[in-house]
């Protein structure tokens, strides 16, 4: 008789505790919900939901978490909330991690690597050696300084890639440059600039009509600087029909999962990382005690080039990680 008051008493217990955690996981799941809404309606602002965007992949991990919850605690609500929400993510998330194979067949070889030298810090030794090992065609410097660029002409990057038209600034990020294996051109009054030094320069690419690279630098999404970002993210210049194929490459201070990027990506550029399967690879930070979170180093291509191949390698000293793109181009 003691036996069954004790399991009635209990069970009273045991009841509410369950609704409680069901209710709680219904919560959690629209908020994931939320997320959601906002990566695909494009809808981040401001200096909290435009950073948390960046991390979208790793919120598409953890909504498979959630979803795995809502099942063991068998919440149908939220497993059915976030089945939607993770199946939307996927659609997001994991195209990038295969590929379209978008280079033209029998299209000219450009190799081009972009780095970030973190204010002028990062190894030129490295960086020399990955475009001999590479064979790179053209190389985009981000935060570039004069004490980098002596560095890299005595690393030998001057004998190997002899052309250049650069801006280094005396410490700081704001210094870029392009190096180059066939002679260029500046060209100016492309775009606005908003953000740090952005040259551009026509590449005498044999074989062809020469082709236009942009070194991309925006500001980084920090609280204060939010506004500028989007608008040196929209400043670009969009993916041109006509003329020399364009490229831009460098350090966009943004994802595949901000709409001011799908809003570029929308005129015609398409990412070589992604089109090559690595586009999930993260390139920053890089040397700090986290890993690499997100993929903020981009090369873009027009609708007459594309990568082939795409590899992401460590340089010492810089925040980022290296990208190289293994291009064809058309004539």
């Amino acid at each position: 008789m003691l036996v069954q008051e004790d399991a009635e008493t209990a069970a009273p217990e045991v009841r509410p505790r369950r609704v409680w955690r069901r209710r709680l996981t219904v919560a959690v799941a629209v908020l994931f919900a939320a997320g959601t809404v906002v990566r695909l309606g494009g809808l981040e602002t401001g200096v909290f939901l435009v950073p948390m965007a960046a991390f979208t992949p790793g919120f598409a991990v953890l909504a498979l978490v959630v979803l795995g919850v809502a099942v063991l605690l068998r919440s149908r609500a939220a497993a059915a909330i976030m089945l939607v929400v993770c199946a939307c993510l996927a659609w997001c998330v994991v195209p990038r991690a295969f590929g379209d194979g978008a280079a033209p067949a029998g299209g000219r070889t450009l190799r081009v690597l972009t780095a970030n030298l973190n204010g002028g810090r990062g190894d030129a030794a490295v960086i020399v050696d990955l475009v001999r090992r590479l064979d790179v065609d053209v190389l985009s410097i981000q935060e570039l300084t004069w004490s980098a660029k002596v560095r890299l002409t005595a690393a030998g990057l001057d004998d190997l890639l002899p052309y250049d038209i650069s801006v280094p600034d005396v410490r700081g990020p704001e210094g870029s440059g392009i190096y180059s294996r066939h002679p260029l051109r500046e060209r100016k009054g492309l775009f606005r600039p908003v953000g740090h030094h952005m040259p551009v320069a026509e590449v005498s690419l044999p074989g062809g009509s020469p082709v236009e690279v942009v070194v991309v630098h925006p500001v980084a999404p920090v609280p204060r600087t939010v506004p500028e970002w989007h608008a040196g993210v929209a400043s670009l210049p969009p993916a041109p029909t006509s003329g020399p194929p364009r490229i831009l490459a460098g350090d966009f201070n943004a994802t595949l999962d901000h709409a001011v990027f799908r809003d570029l990506l929308g005129t015609g550029y398409t990412d070589a990382a992604a089109s090559t399967g690595n586009g999930l690879v993260p390139t920053w930070p890089h040397g700090r005690s986290l890993p690499p979170l997100v993929t903020i180093d981009h090369v873009l291509t027009d609708a007459r080039a594309g990568a082939v191949a795409t590899q992401i390698f460590d340089v010492p000293g810089s925040d980022h990680r290296a990208l190289f793109a293994d291009l064809r181009v058309r004539p």
